[in-house]
């Protein structure tokens, strides 16, 4: 898949998701934007933005066979680590670092079209509950649209590399879960072990394993 891309940068916008799927005309296309006033995480869940926010989303025609697309976010999330540094990530959709979450990442798809989103607070004076911001100063709207770029075009290039080579090892590396007694809806608990590659979270329970393709994991320190 070419990495070239068409970037389009907004002040504020009510969906970089929406706007990106909309103006998708074939060729991969990036939006970002500093405000949404209808933003949203996973399953839904509303997005609040930090005093300096970046919502960024790109809109592409996968390269890979739709049942690997399941492995699009984890591979949204090592192309923020490169591009954000020191971060660690949470299986599936967060980035964090130091046990907050920095940044959600969010994967819809339609009609053959694939829409990234990745939602990052970069500088937050006073952070709500749980969460933290990658910069200790507002260094400006320009510095988060490089950040949207860069992201949006590692991405691009990290799928180029096929599903089968999507970096299973380097996200175990860098998951903070792995390790850690972990609960998940309804009633499930476990140590987390490993991340296979189809990019399901194993889990050891009471001497078996189960292995989550999808939901909301806490550790129990998260508690």
């Amino acid at each position: 898949m070419a990495t070239s891309l068409i970037a389009v940068h907004l002040g504020t916008t009510s969906s970089t998701q929406d706007d990106a799927r909309r103006l998708f005309e074939g060729s991969p296309v990036l939006v970002t934007a500093a405000r949404q006033t209808a933003g949203r995480g996973r399953s839904g869940a509303r997005w609040v933005d930090s005093d300096r926010a970046l919502a960024a989303s790109v809109a592409f025609r996968s390269p890979w066979p739709e049942p690997a697309w399941g492995r699009i976010p984890l591979v949204a999330g090592l192309a923020a680590v490169d591009v954000l540094g020191e971060v660690a990530l949470k299986w599936p959709n967060d980035v964090v670092r130091s046990g907050s979450k920095l940044a959600g990442i969010l994967s819809e798809a339609a009609d053959g079209v694939v829409v990234v989103g990745m939602g990052v607070n970069l500088w937050w004076k006073l952070p709500l509950e749980g969460a933290g911001s990658l910069w200790e100063e507002d260094r400006g709207i320009d510095a988060a649209r490089e950040i949207g770029e860069a992201w949006a075009t590692r991405l691009l290039e990290r799928l180029a590399f096929g599903p089968d080579a999507w970096g299973r090892d380097e996200y175990q590396s860098r998951c903070a879960v792995i390790g850690e007694e972990i609960i998940w809806e309804p009633d499930g608990r476990g140590v987390a072990t490993g991340v296979d590659e189809f990019g399901r979270l194993i889990v050891a329970v009471d001497g078996d394993v189960v292995a989550l393709d999808s939901g909301s994991v806490r550790t129990l320190r998260q508690v």
